[in-house]
């Protein structure tokens, strides 16, 4: 007997109070999402929906372990963690992106030996180099990766820039592009099949609303 209730993860913070506003938009009652206090598994009244509220990598792991059948999760998620589901749409909001930037004024590519990148996304940061034919060194850090350039551990860092006011205000600058982020629709590659009209129909519902 196959569990007719679709559950959807959703990525704590920013994304997800869009995507309660873009399910508040389909016509669904959101109440219990606008008004959750510290629950973190919540429903849809009348529409056999429950949600799951996780952190980012969180989501792509219970999505694809089959516990929720879709998820919301940002594009920059999905580069550094890969895993095995669809990735269905391009949610089009939560936009920013993937830079390498270093010390205002400086040039990354000049002289000779091994650059020392400092990233929180190591996988991404490898892919964009390899894809250069580039050797670096890659380390990582988990708070503020602009301290990194400014004390010497790092001749420059890839991390997510949406404004660049935080580079600027540290005496750094964008000096490539790495890649766009936005919010990405997927799903279970099982659930896929199994609950394929239900969740061809929220799928529909979340694409015309966008």
């Amino acid at each position: 007997m196959i569990n007719k209730t679709i559950r959807i993860a959703l990525t704590k913070g920013r994304l997800e109070n869009k995507t309660v506003d873009l399910l508040d938009k389909i016509g669904y009652d959101v109440s219990e999402l606008r008004d959750k206090g510290r629950r973190l598994i919540l429903s849809i009244p009348g529409e056999n929906i429950e949600v799951v509220l996780a952190k980012a990598a969180d989501v792509i792991t219970y999505v694809e372990h089959g516990v929720c059948d879709i998820g919301v999760v940002g594009k920059d998620t999905i580069m550094e963690h890969g895993g095995k589901f669809f990735e269905i749409s391009d949610l089009g909001f939560g936009r920013c992106k993937f830079a390498l930037a270093g010390k205002k004024g400086g040039n990354f590519y000049e002289g000779y030996g091994v650059k020392t990148v400092a990233t929180k996304y190591p996988a991404v940061t490898r892919n964009f180099f390899e894809s250069k034919g580039m050797d670096v060194d890659i380390v990582k850090i988990e708070g503020s990766v602009e301290l990194a350039p400014l004390v010497g551990l790092a001749d420059g860092i890839v991390d997510i820039v949406e404004t660049g006011t935080t580079l600027k205000e540290n005496g750094l600058e964008v000096w490539e592009d790495v890649a766009p982020i936005s919010a990405r629709l997927i799903v279970n590659t099982v659930s896929m099949k199994l609950k394929q009209e239900r969740i061809a129909e929220i799928v529909k519902q979340i694409e015309e609303n966008l």
